[in-house]
């Protein structure tokens, strides 16, 4: 039977379509002040700011009738509503009905489109994260860090909310990208074919006798019974029992953080997993983890890069912080903070960042990342490098407590069999203490 904490999950099955992240349910933003347990003086800075309501009144009719062209109310009111979210973080977005439910559609693991993961930014283009695996989009060639610049030709506007709406589409039917590639001169178009995306988030195989690899490309509803279910199949051919095991989670750019939690939870025997925490008390939470470890005590070692993001660095936070694992691979990409989807009555919904998560340790990494225990850089083999891709880098992003420490904050991305070759060999060496600056190997 498997584990589960004891900690309530309060974070729903919403997971980042555009974005990489965590998502959580809370109820609809009507709660009052006092009920969701905010301090006076936050009840008293959220009253309505009349004098800024009457200029907005003011800028709206001036719009209405002077403007060189006619501008219907929808229009003027969903760039209102917009704005209000634009400068907060790059997280935070207005999803209209559609894209609410493409966004619902996507967290349970099946819908038509490329197979990517990206982030907005601030002039309407959308980085890529992470393509997923084995989709149109990972074998088009479109990699982690490329920038799309257009759809179809169309180039995008900073302030049309979601604008990886056109990347979603009848299944069959093409798309053409427009990409800035670090280390290309020019931008360069590929053309991809949508497909019904069917996310298998999870899988395994052996990678020397007793020893198993796991690679997990996103988490979703099931990702934790899957995984569950393939350790099962990784200890059925071992023998009953692993001498060792590689969870391989570079450019998975997170998802629900239930399922991180729980992988989490059947990897421990007892301790902290991970906390959140935000300016109402609905915001904050705590998980633990209860006894049993299902691989028995096993060495783990985690392996991750630059795309590895959000649920997956809670992952790794916790194993580390734990002694439970050896973390290799390349600064992850630093995204410490927790999305909430409020719903409107209207079908639309606001993705709103409310709190930040910390580590067992009581650390936050957000714009800092998790600096691995082996860092290891790309292999010549690996053609173009691609680096500078991290939260930090991020205009408008939430500062972060670490994020001025010295050292560069942008990993890599780290491609091929080689970073595997190198979380093998650290699994089969002894135990050490962890040591104050990370080995560099490549």
């Amino acid at each position: 039977m498997s584990k589960r904490c004891l900690v309530p999950l309060v974070f729903g099955v919403a997971s980042l379509a555009a974005v990489p992240g965590l998502a959580q349910e809370l109820p609809p933003p009507s709660l009052a002040p006092a009920e969701a347990g905010v301090a006076k003086e936050d009840d008293d800075a959220s009253k309505v700011p009349l004098d800024e309501i009457r200029r907005y009144v003011s800028v709206y009719n001036a719009v209405k009738q002077a403007y060189v062209e006619p501008v219907n109310d929808q229009k003027l009111m969903h760039s209102a509503i917009r704005g209000l979210l634009f400068d907060l973080d790059p997280h935070s977005v207005y999803l209209d009905k559609s894209d609410a439910e493409n966004f619902e559609e996507q967290s349970r693991g099946a819908y038509d489109g490329i197979g990517v993961e990206l982030l907005r930014q601030p002039d309407g283009s959308l980085r890529v994260i992470a393509p997923i695996d084995d989709t149109p989009a990972a074998r088009a060639g479109i990699k982690a860090g490329d920038v799309i610049t257009a759809i179809d030709g169309k180039p995008f506007k900073a302030d049309e909310g979601d604008s990886s709406g056109p990347l979603r589409g009848v299944a069959g039917t093409k798309v053409k990208l427009t990409i800035v590639r670090e280390g290309r001169n020019k931008p360069f178009d590929v053309t991809v074919q949508r497909e019904t995306i069917r996310i298998a988030s999870v899988r395994s195989r052996m990678l020397e006798p007793g020893y198993g690899y796991m690679r997990i490309s996103a988490f979703q509803a099931d990702t934790a019974s899957d995984f569950e279910s393939q350790i099962d199949k990784l200890k059925a051919q071992a023998g009953g029992k692993l001498r060792g095991l590689v969870i391989d989670l570079r450019s998975n750019p997170g998802g629900l953080l239930t399922a991180a939690v729980q992988i989490a939870d059947d990897l421990l025997e007892s301790g902290k997993i991970v906390s959140t925490r935000g300016r109402i008390a609905i915001s904050d939470a705590e998980f633990g983890a209860t006894p049993g470890d299902r691989i028995e005590g096993a060495p783990l070692v985690v392996l991750v890069d630059a795309g590895s993001a959000s649920a997956s660095e809670v992952l790794a936070g916790a194993l580390r912080d734990n002694g439970r694992a050896r973390i290799v691979g390349s600064r992850t990409f630093g995204k410490g903070s927790v999305q909430t989807v409020l719903p409107l009555d209207n079908g639309d919904s606001v993705k709103l960042t409310t709190a930040r998560y910390y580590t067992p340790s009581g650390k936050s990494i957000q714009a800092l990342g998790i600096v691995p225990d082996v860092v290891l850089q790309p292999g010549k083999e690996e053609g173009e490098r691609i680096r500078s891709l991290s939260e930090a880098s991020l205009p408008g992003h939430l500062h972060g407590d670490g994020e001025d420490q010295p050292g560069d904050n942008a990993g890599d991305v780290l491609e091929g069999d080689g970073p595997i070759t190198a979380a093998l060999a650290e699994l089969k060496k002894p135990p050490v203490a962890s040591t104050a600056q990370p080995e560099t190997k490549r």
